[in-house]
């Protein structure tokens, strides 16, 4: 396992990958206010520019993060996948070959540059508590269920569970994504043929979001920004667009409605 890398090639990464389009992404967030409309993402294909593999560490390496995750691995990503009891993802990682990877929690954050956190929103607290986030970009595929995540719930129905979980990420720069259906659609509906499944995207960082999408792409889906992240709700169990299963453009329609 290749476990050591060195920053300043993670950085460029990171840059190569996300500083393409920040001027761009703020446009859209600026025309998005001024309309009142959620943004959309720029419509260029991700070939249209040369992008090097992201490390990735998925956090919580159950149904959604093992099956996102090994949708990466696919596409090219190496991806650790994290575990109180890292050598009991051991199945999972032979079996998709040496860009997979095992570790704990704290080794797949010093690992990545970029984060897929995949636990029961319940753990969020702790798994905040035990490890820096500072500049990460996180992509929440979390959702606060009762009665199993306990009072956490409460929060995040009053606050919205995109500002609580940057509360808790103190200094990541989160994007919530890959929660708004199962893991069953995710490994069916991959690189379907066309129109591509949407899977929607919201977050109050431009460049966090551009790699997002990027990643939604890599995964074989079309990335639909809702909004920000107090736009994260609309997606998440209880809203109007959770398990919107659909094109773009039906996403849309159904956004508008």
């Amino acid at each position: 396992m290749r476990t050591t890398y060195k920053a300043s090639h993670a950085r460029r990464r990171i840059l190569i990958a996300g500083g393409w389009s920040v001027l761009l992404a703020g446009t859209l967030g600026h025309a998005s206010a001024q309309s009142g409309q959620p943004a959309a993402m720029p419509g260029a294909s991700p070939s249209s520019r040369p992008r090097e593999p992201l490390r990735i560490g998925v956090i919580g390496s159950g149904r959604i993060g093992g099956t996102v995750g090994g949708l990466w691995v696919k596409a090219g990503h190496p991806v650790m996948f994290s575990s109180r009891h890292p050598e009991s993802l051991k199945t999972l990682t032979e079996s998709l070959g040496p860009l997979a990877h095992a570790g704990t929690v704290a080794q797949a954050v010093a690992f990545a540059d970029v984060l897929l956190l995949a636990v029961p929103y319940g753990a969020v607290p702790d798994v905040a508590q035990q490890n820096s986030w500072a500049g990460k970009i996180v992509l929440d595929a979390t959702n606060a269920v009762s009665p199993r995540d306990g009072a956490i719930v409460d929060e995040v129905k009053a606050n919205g569970i995109g500002t609580t979980t940057a509360k808790y990420l103190r200094g990541a720069r989160v994007v919530r994504v890959f929660n708004f259906t199962s893991a069953g659609d995710f490994a069916r509906e991959s690189h379907r043929q066309p129109p591509l499944m949407a899977v929607p995207l919201a977050g109050d960082d431009a460049a966090a979001l551009a790699v997002a999408a990027d990643l939604v792409r890599d995964a074989g889906f079309e990335p639909v920004v809702v909004g920000g992240l107090s736009s994260a709700d609309r997606f998440a169990p209880g809203g109007e667009l959770f398990h919107q299963v659909g094109s773009a453009e039906e996403f849309r329609r159904a956004m508008a409605q």
